[in-house]
């Protein structure tokens, strides 16, 4: 590649897509497209990634009524 040419496409990111394992890309950063973000987001709303909590919710219920 010459001085003058510029590289076409989106600029890439030291990071693999966690979805794919793709390159990830600077305008939908860590993932390599709109497509995994989404995808990435879907899972969420599914249910499908938790975020574990020592508590237990209906512990706190009992607590209270107690």
């Amino acid at each position: 590649m010459n001085d003058n040419q510029k590289p076409v496409g989106p600029k890439p990111t030291d990071k693999a897509c966690p979805i794919c394992g793709r390159p990830g890309v600077e305008e939908t950063k860590p993932f390599c497209s709109k497509r995994c973000a989404d995808v990435d987001l879907s899972r969420w709303l599914g249910g499908v990634y938790r975020i574990e909590s020592p508590d237990r919710p209906d512990a706190e219920e009992a607590d209270e009524r107690e």
